[in-house]
């Protein structure tokens, strides 16, 4: 077993919705005595250092990708486009990857690999004799009782297809990430291929913990004791402060609503955008609207009264300040959204979003998905309406009080210390630890 003074090298990928919670473990885990490493792209080195954790870099950045290639979105439903693509970028990003995993995994006495990154992190254990843990925000261990989202975005299958439907998706990620893993990564660090199918049909009961609640997602029976739903791990900025101009707005009159795509960008960002404030001014709400990384058109701290418009704000900031929440439906503002007890309207662009959608929607915390290439203004209206009646309110407000409750930074500790990849600490060391 590791000692706890060994580094945790937590490997991560993707959007801010990715980040931002593997930042928030790595704060529980470093509170609680462990040394965390971040491994990550250079787009999200401040975040990580303002954490006061270590930052390692990692070849992959998806806000240079998006910036350059906005047509990605137009495209992020289409799961064969999205797999060539996809498929492009890893293997020019993993020419530097086992250098740069085999940098940040020096020394460390765990590996945590997450989404994307899980198959690199998994390598670089192997390759140094590593203990190594998965870690997802989706729900993707296989089960009779739970369909797989990303074929089918939250929609029920037969029990009798569920299994069946897991194998394809398994199939899918490996044809993504195969060039990258099987033809670079692996043969630099001198590790055998895996078959042609994968790795992902020998190892069905690898660890792996799931950083969303069990209030959103269920947890299915047949899942094994290795697949653990921990709870959100939330990053928390209690030190950041809104400009003077957000804050008047907030302040001169009742609770907006709020719209922003977070890190989703859009080769139609204006027309988009008029649509939007159509919809919202049709709606009478008064609205902050989040530019983020390009969903929208406006310039940040433009205002006329009823609309703001921000580069964007830390959403546990914002959000319990907001009535609802439009929102692309990614998984780290879903969780934002459900934490501050809001209802949201969920404009999925691709991925797992319309899956994240259909939970909401199921807890009654959410209309149905409104589609973004067919939205027009009075679609979006009926959604937001839909959104502040009474009755979602309420079920919102009920569904965050349940998720407040959680802790889910300290419950994949726990986890990981069951697990044995952890240095036992008394519970009473680590509930302080994690508090202060």
């Amino acid at each position: 077993m590791p000692e706890s003074n060994a580094p945790i090298a937590i490997f991560t990928i993707g959007t801010q919705g990715d980040i931002r919670p593997c930042v928030a473990l790595g704060v529980g885990l470093q509170r609680a005595g462990y040394p965390v490493r971040i491994v990550t792209s250079d787009n999200f080195e401040g975040m990580v250092r303002a954490a006061g954790l270590a930052f390692f870099p990692l070849t992959a950045n998806f806000q240079t990708l998006l910036d350059s290639n906005r047509e990605i979105a137009d495209k992020g439903l289409d799961m064969s486009a999205m797999a060539r693509i996809s498929r492009h970028f890893y293997s020019e990003w993993a020419t530097h990857w086992a250098r740069e995993g085999m940098a940040a995994a020096q020394g460390a006495g765990l590996l945590i690999g997450v989404a994307n990154s899980t198959l690199l992190a998994k390598a670089v254990a192997e390759a140094q004799g590593i203990p190594f843990v998965g870690a997802q925000l989706q729900p993707l261990t296989p089960s009779r009782y739970m369909s797989p989202l990303v074929l089918v975005g939250g929609r029920k299958l037969p029990p009798a297809l569920n299994m069946a439907a897991y194998n394809v998706l398994r199939l899918l990620v490996w044809h993504v990430m195969k060039p990258a893993i099987n033809d670079i990564v692996r043969p630099q660090l001198g590790l055998p291929k895996y078959p042609w199918y994968g790795p992902y049909f020998k190892n069905r009961h690898h660890r792996v913990l799931y950083g969303f609640s069990h209030h959103v997602v269920p947890r299915p029976v047949d899942w094994p004791d290795t697949a653990q739903i921990t709870g959100y791990w939330f990053l928390r900025q209690p030190d950041w402060q809104p400009p003077d101009a957000l804050r008047a707005f907030l302040d001169a009159g009742p609770k907006p609503i709020y719209v922003g795509f977070g890190s989703m960008v859009s080769t139609r960002a204006e027309s988009f955008t008029a649509i939007v404030l159509d919809a919202v001014r049709r709606s009478g709400q008064r609205a902050v609207l989040a530019t983020g990384w390009g969903g929208l058109a406006g310039e940040d701290g433009t205002q006329d009264g009823q609309i703001f418009f921000t580069r964007g704000a830390p959403h546990d900031w914002l959000f319990p300040r907001m009535a609802a929440a439009v929102h692309h439906g990614g998984a780290g503002t879903t969780a934002a959204a459900v934490r501050a007890g809001i209802p949201s309207v969920i404009v999925p662009f691709f991925g797992d979003q319309p899956f994240w959608a259909r939970c909401l929607q199921r807890e009654g915390a959410a209309p149905p998905i409104v589609e973004r290439r067919s939205m027009r203004a009075d679609t979006l209206l009926a959604a937001i309406d839909a959104a502040l009646k009474p009755s979602m309110r309420k079920a919102a407000a009920s569904l965050g009080t349940k998720v407040r409750a959680e802790d889910g930074v300290t419950e994949a500790i726990v986890c990981l210390r069951n697990w044995g990849v952890l240095k036992p600490v008394h519970d009473e060391e680590l509930v302080f630890a994690l508090a202060r």
